[in-house]
């Protein structure tokens, strides 16, 4: 087990090379990024047989190494060789930790420093009505919230300005610190104006419809007919792509392109049908579409959270140079260097380019990851999500990024005044971010306030993959 440990080791140190050399960090990486680097190396073996043999010999199974590949390595490795006579040396306390620390630090500039009783943040999404009422900001910081999230794609900065001002009144009563995330709206494909043959109200399994630039006379052959806001991807679309709309609610593939358009048929809808409806998110999950991931809205936003954010939320973030361009687009406007980014996770190649986008921006600025599961649902596929969303916690911890835990957390609570079991489940999974986020509805405060008790009591249970054994009190 020895021999087959050391060769791992080396395997390890030799294939995160690869790794550095294709994000040009081989000069004197950061530490985090190294560890990253070891961490993927680590994980194109299969060690599920030598984890069960470290574990029955009363070792590290290294099942919770992310944020210290070579440390987990090291310390097996120095016992096994110590029972053969043997050296080898291992991490001290502070070495092994090391990367926990950081990556606590990390969160601590991004979001603020954690509440007394609990180390996961509560990211709340302020409604239009922050704007006009400034007891909600107040209500919103007695229950726990630490970031408060302005959605850009809604509302205007005159909106938004009343909202950071009354939340800066709320700090100053409460005596606590909250940051503001600013999320741009990004390249949101929707659907535009619909057109619907006489006495048809819903769309079915087996329906075809026209998703074009401009809604055309009406066709014998084509039940509906719809509109893209952004009628450019069009041109990306191959036959037999897959197209999602309203949020995954109708499926479809690509069957014929004409020069309107292309023509979709419906392969997944409820039994009942689905109203096809303007202003609804449209998702083309296999088709490789080039469009700007900063738009000209963004970049007018962007005077404004230079001035008022503490965060920036990067929708529709792809690849490098998307980060690049945001990078590029803060500098010119001399923001301020702890003006943290938040990438969004929302796509298939955003996932895939995770590693490669985290190592683009190592040390320039405080960084976090947000898991946006509604998109990110549609694009990978529901039954891939619980898989990928463990996944992006694994790559996070081992590059010390902080993680936020986003979409429909507590969703019936906050919008019904009673949670699900279900979502209570979800939200006993997402004490293991650093940052957790709900969304607006009328029963908000109640929800914080549930969060705010719920991952206070998880944490003595569990710190990310590990579990705390703290007395049990249940069986007294």
């Amino acid at each position: 087990m020895l021999e087959r440990l050391l060769e791992l080791r080396q395997q390890v140190v030799e294939g995160s090379q690869k790794y550095l050399a294709a994000w040009g960090c081989l000069t004197s990486p950061p530490a985090a990024i190294h560890n990253l680097a070891r961490y993927l190396a680590l994980r194109q073996q299969d060690l599920r047989s030598l984890q069960l043999e470290l574990a029955a010999a009363g070792l590290s199974s290294l099942g919770r190494c992310e944020s210290r590949v070579l440390e987990s390595l090291d310390a097996v490795i120095a016992i096994l060789a110590a029972t053969q006579g043997l050296t080898h040396t291992a991490p001290s306390y502070e070495e092994f930790y090391a990367g926990d620390t950081a990556l606590e630090q990390h969160a601590e500039a991004l979001f603020g420093p954690p509440s007394p009783h609990r180390r996961a943040r509560i990211m709340v999404t302020l409604p239009s009505e922050a704007a006009e009422q400034p007891e909600l900001l107040l209500q919103l910081l007695e229950r726990g919230m630490n970031v408060a999230r302005i959605n850009c794609a809604h509302d205007e900065p005159s909106v938004w300005e009343k909202m950071v001002a009354h939340l800066r009144q709320a700090e100053a009563q409460t005596q606590r610190r909250c940051k503001i995330l600013l999320d741009l709206a990004g390249p949101k494909i929707r659907t535009g104006p619909v057109a619907m043959p006489p006495g048809k109200t819903k769309v079915y399994r087996g329906d075809r419809i026209l998703l074009t630039a401009k809604v055309p006379e009406a066709s014998a052959d084509i039940s509906c007919q719809v509109t893209c806001s952004l009628p450019e991807v069009l041109a990306h679309l191959q036959v037999g792509a897959t197209v999602w709309i309203d949020d995954g609610k109708i499926g479809a593939r690509v069957v014929r392109i004409e020069p309107a358009g292309v023509v979709l048929e419906v392969d997944k809808v409820a039994p009942q049908g689905k109203k096809l409806r303007a202003e609804k998110g449209l998702n083309f999950p296999d088709s490789q579409l080039q469009i700007r991931s900063l738009t000209d809205k963004d970049c007018q936003d962007l005077d404004f959270v230079v001035r008022h954010a503490d965060l920036v939320g990067y929708s529709f973030v792809q690849q490098p140079a998307d980060l690049q361009l945001l990078v590029s687009e803060l500098e010119r406007r001399q923001a301020r260097p702890d003006l943290g980014l938040i990438l969004k996770m929302e796509t298939q190649r955003a996932v895939k380019n995770l590693p490669a986008l985290i190592a683009t921006v190592a040390g320039c600025r405080p960084l976090g990851v947000m898991i946006a599961r509604g998109d990110l649902a549609v694009e990978i596929g529901w039954l891939r999500l619980g898989e990928i969303q463990e996944e992006l916690l694994w790559i996070c911890e081992a590059a010390q990024v902080p993680v936020v835990w986003a979409t429909q957390v507590l969703d019936q609570l906050t919008k019904e005044g009673l949670p699900s079991r279900p979502e209570l489940s979800d939200a006993v999974m997402s004490a293991r971010a650093e940052c957790v986020m709900l969304n607006k509805g009328p029963y908000l405060l109640e929800a914080v306030a549930l969060l705010d008790e719920l991952l206070a009591r998880m944490q003595t249970h569990q710190h990310k993959k590990s579990q705390r054994l703290r007395a049990l009190y249940s069986w007294r």
